[in-house]
C-alpha cells in the first residue's frame, strides 16, 4: 500500500479554536488506540520491520521520543516566542535508542504517561489560550495551540495507520 509520505503533507490550520475540546479527545484517545493495535501480537512481529521502515514499537517509540514536541510548543506560544522549536526531521533519538529491546508494556506504559502529562497541560489552559500562535518551523506557517492538538493527533494517526499496515503484512 502506498502512503502519503509525512514530511510531504500540508496543513491548513483554519478551523476555529473551539475545535479543542474534540482534539483534546483524539490526543486523550492515542495511548488505548496504540494498546489495542498491539493487544496478543507476539514479540517477533512487534519486533520485526517489513523493509527499511520501523517495527511497530519502533513506531510507538517514535511517538515516546517526540513527545516532548508538543508540550515545549505550547511553554513557547504562552511565554509570547515568534518561531517554534523544530522537529529532529533525522529522527536520531528513534534510530539511536534500542525501542526493538524494550518490553511492549514498558513503551505502552512510558507512552501513556507522556500522553497523561500533555493532556494536562492541555486540560490546564485556559480557552483564551486556545487560539495563541507561534510560528512552525518546517511549515512556515502560524500554528496555535489549538493546531498543535490537531497535528499531534494527525501525527499520531499517520503511525497508528503504519502500526496497522505492519499488523497485517507481518
Amino acid at each position: 500500500m502506498t502512503r502519503w509520505r509525512w514530511i510531504e503533507r500540508t496543513f491548513r490550520f483554519d478551523f476555529p479554536p473551539e475545535k479543542f475540546p474534540d482534539l483534546l479527545e483524539r490526543v486523550r484517545g492515542t495511548p488505548a488506540r496504540v494498546e489495542d493495535l498491539v493487544r496478543g501480537l507476539s514479540r517477533d512481529v512487534l519486533t520485526r520491520a517489513d523493509g527499511p521502515g520501523w517495527s511497530i514499537q519502533q513506531n510507538i517509540g517514535h511517538l515516546i521520543d517526540l513527545g516532548y514536541l508538543p508540550e515545549r510548543r505550547i511553554d513557547q506560544i504562552l511565554a509570547g516566542e515568534k518561531v517554534l522549536i523544530a522537529a529532529d526531521m533525522d529522527n536520531k533519538a528513534t534510530h539511536k535508542t534500542d525501542h526493538n529491546g524494550r518490553d511492549i508494556r514498558e513503551l505502552l506504559d512510558e507512552f501513556r504517561a507522556d500522553r497523561g502529562a500533555l493532556v494536562s497541560k492541555l486540560e490546564s489552559l485556559d480557552p483564551s489560550d486556545w487560539g495563541k500562535s507561534g510560528i512552525h518551523p518546517r511549515l512556515n506557517q502560524p500554528m496555535r495551540i489549538v493546531d498543535i492538538a490537531y497535528f499531534d493527533s494527525e501525527h499520531d494517526d499517520y503511525h497508528l495507520a503504519r502500526i496497522s499496515q505492519l499488523k497485517r503484512s507481518l
